[in-house]
């Protein structure tokens, strides 16, 4: 077990409190192997009825995403073994919280991001607060909305989920709820009042979410939904940015906004995304889901633009990353068709037994 991850029982309720505050509770292999050994254990039996999955009070994030430096070193240095390790483990995680038959309770009270949308979308219940920052900001570090990503984000309808996988937009927990990512909204300050009732009547959770007076902020992203379902409408990224461009051309302001945010991302895994979310969308079973993803993240993770993103935008800070292909046009179909092959039999990923 590991001090990063605090768990315990408090009478019917099982609680995960994640406690890595210095790296806004990002994921370590030990971490999801504590939250996952914990929920094998409650599965069983009648006497924990529900879980609670949060952070450590007076912190900013939720969960900020995995273990990015850990995936770097791999790459750099050991051809991804370790790297491969930690997502297959990480994806059985995902793939436990989805398919567990008793309700978990997410509390996304702050940054909730790559790793940190992987648990928590799994969940029955996602409440995000005035803090929630919730965001999928891969294809920026040469990566991709993986943890079941394509699976949620194909899901959201009206173009948003290419949108949110391509720009890595953060969404405020007005924004989340509208979308359909969170289930509710409350101000952080009800809580501590929120979980100690869920404590008491764990039959009656979806009750005490929804009892709380007040309407959340009006959603943002909303005005821009008509935007976003015109210019995000194609799977081809190419076609994404020739639309975005004439409306550059046309003055408009939020697409140039958007388009000099996409000018920054991976051609590459932007692509990546792209048929990601296809793929997923025709998918029945996250298992099948998880299985695509974990092809997808055994080959972009020994890919140039991984480690570059990496160096550019977490470790110098510089913001210049160096993609390889550098355009889309030089991102050719073979490649991604590369990415998406299925593994040798022997290295395909599993759900935990």
């Amino acid at each position: 077990m590991t001090d990063d991850v605090l768990i315990r029982t408090n009478g019917p309720i099982g609680h995960i409190t994640l406690n890595r505050p210095k790296a806004l509770h990002a994921l370590t292999l030990d971490m999801c192997h504590a939250m996952s050994t914990a929920l094998s254990e409650w599965a069983d039996g009648d006497a924990i009825e529900a879980v609670i999955l949060d952070h450590v009070e007076g912190t900013r994030g939720f969960c900020a995403g995995g273990d990015i430096n850990l995936l770097r070193e791999s790459a750099l240095n050991d051809g991804g073994k370790s790297g491969r390790e930690f997502f297959h483990d990480e994806y059985q995680l995902n793939h436990q919280m989805f398919t567990y038959e008793k309700p978990i309770v997410a509390f996304m009270d702050g940054v909730t991001m790559g790793g940190g949308v992987g648990i928590a979308m799994p969940c029955k219940y996602r409440v995000a607060t005035e803090n929630t920052r919730l965001a999928m900001p891969e294809t920026g570090i040469g990566l991709f909305p993986d943890v079941g990503g394509g699976w949620y984000l194909s899901r959201i309808g009206g173009r948003l989920g290419q949108f949110l996988a391509l720009t890595g937009a953060r969404l405020d927990g007005a924004e989340a709820l509208w979308t359909g990512l969170a289930t509710h909204y409350l101000p952080s300050e009800m809580l501590d009042d929120i979980k100690a009732r869920i404590v008491e009547r764990p039959g009656r959770i979806s009750g005490i979410l929804s009892e709380p007076v007040g309407t959340p902020p009006k959603a943002r992203i909303e005005e821009n939904a008509l935007k976003i379902a015109k210019h995000f409408a194609s799977d081809t990224l190419e076609d994404i940015v020739a639309s975005l461009d004439a409306a550059v051309e046309a003055g408009d302001e939020w697409a140039i906004k958007e388009r000099d945010t996409l000018g920054t991302k991976s051609p590459q895994t932007c692509k990546v995304a792209l048929r990601q979310l296809a793929e997923s969308a025709k998918l029945t079973d996250f298992a099948d889901n998880m299985r695509m993803e974990y092809r997808i993240a055994s080959r972009v993770l020994v890919r140039p633009d991984f480690a570059e993103g990496v160096r550019a935008v977490i470790v110098d800070k510089t913001h210049d990353p160096k993609w390889d292909p550098a355009t889309p046009a030089e991102v050719s179909d073979e490649l991604i068709d590369s990415i998406f092959a299925p593994l040798p039999a022997s290295e395909e990923w599993r759900p935990r037994d």
